[in-house]
């Protein structure tokens, strides 16, 4: 069982990383992601159903981490297709104050499910019998309507709101991005002299994305004191483009054969440069 949960996460992660990878337009990645992550919550479901769980620990394991670390995905994409397509089309401070509502809906959330938060925040597992057994649904928690409404054979009355309050997570370093952006394209409007000609990322944005761990390794930026996750925001606003999940990319430039393809590519094409014209 942990075999095929690993494989299939593994599998999920690789194709999420492609699309991140291939689009830029985050309505067309929301919802090729979406179809992707709905298939492998299928595949999951059809293997609960033909195999029982050794001990109760195991399915509490299930339904408390594996499942909802797959549905919150799911949750997260849906819930950024929702916002991009229902995002105003006006200026700058209206679609500002669009994504802020949309982190204020945040809030209510975790102030509406503060003691499941303080329950799962805290890793306590004194309850876990009643949230994250199927046999063992209990009414007196304050349960959502739906959960009398799910198949009962793949959920618990937990086991959403757990992957919930992962998407919410990453729902917020989305939205918190997304006003970034607009802070960015502010100030470009008020810079007094910048080149007429724009320049764009045109090689593959692994490649950039090897370029910018290196120089962050080397301390280029600030004194060395700028983080992976403000250079790459910069580069992004430099070169107009989406770089998506940079860590997961590193994770992939660090598995390959040839970590540094795209460097040792650079210094060979400049020391022949250089080698060129010393003769």
């Amino acid at each position: 069982m942990v075999k095929f949960i690993a494989n299939l996460e593994s599998e999920l992660e690789s194709r999420l990383l492609f699309l991140s990878l291939e689009s830029d337009k985050p309505l067309k990645r929301a919802e090729e992601s979406m179809l992707e992550i709905n298939n492998a919550l299928k595949k999951l479901k059809s293997f609960v159903l033909r195999t029982k769980f050794p001990s109760d620990s195991e399915e509490i394991d299930f339904f408390k981490n594996r499942k909802p670390l797959i549905l919150s995905k799911l949750i997260y994409h849906n819930e950024v297709y929702r916002i991009e397509t229902r995002k105003p089309s006006g200026g700058e401070k209206m679609i500002r104050k669009y994504y802020q509502t949309e982190l204020i809906k945040l809030k209510e959330f975790f102030e509406e499910n503060v003691d499941f938060y303080g329950y799962y925040r805290t890793c306590s597992s004194y309850l876990d019998h009643k949230y994250f057994i199927r046999k063992n649904l209990d009414v007196k928690l304050s349960l959502d309507s739906f959960v009398f409404e799910s198949d009962a054979r793949f959920s618990t009355s937990h086991d959403y709101k757990v992957a919930k309050i992962i998407s919410n997570d990453l729902l917020e370093v989305y939205l918190n991005d997304q006003l970034l952006k607009l802070n960015r394209q502010g100030e470009e409007q008020y810079r007094i002299s910048t080149p007429k000609t724009r320049l764009a990322w045109t090689d593959n944005k692994t490649s950039l994305i090897e370029l910018i761990y290196a120089l962050y390794c080397k301390g280029s930026f600030n004194n060395g004191n700028a983080d992976i996750k403000e250079i790459s925001a910069y580069f992004e606003a430099v070169f107009n483009i989406e770089l998506g999940d940079v860590y997961r990319t590193y994770l992939e430039i660090k598995n390959r054969s040839s970590r540094t393809k795209f460097l040792n590519n650079l210094q060979s094409l400049l020391n022949n440069k250089m080698d060129s014209q010393d003769e």
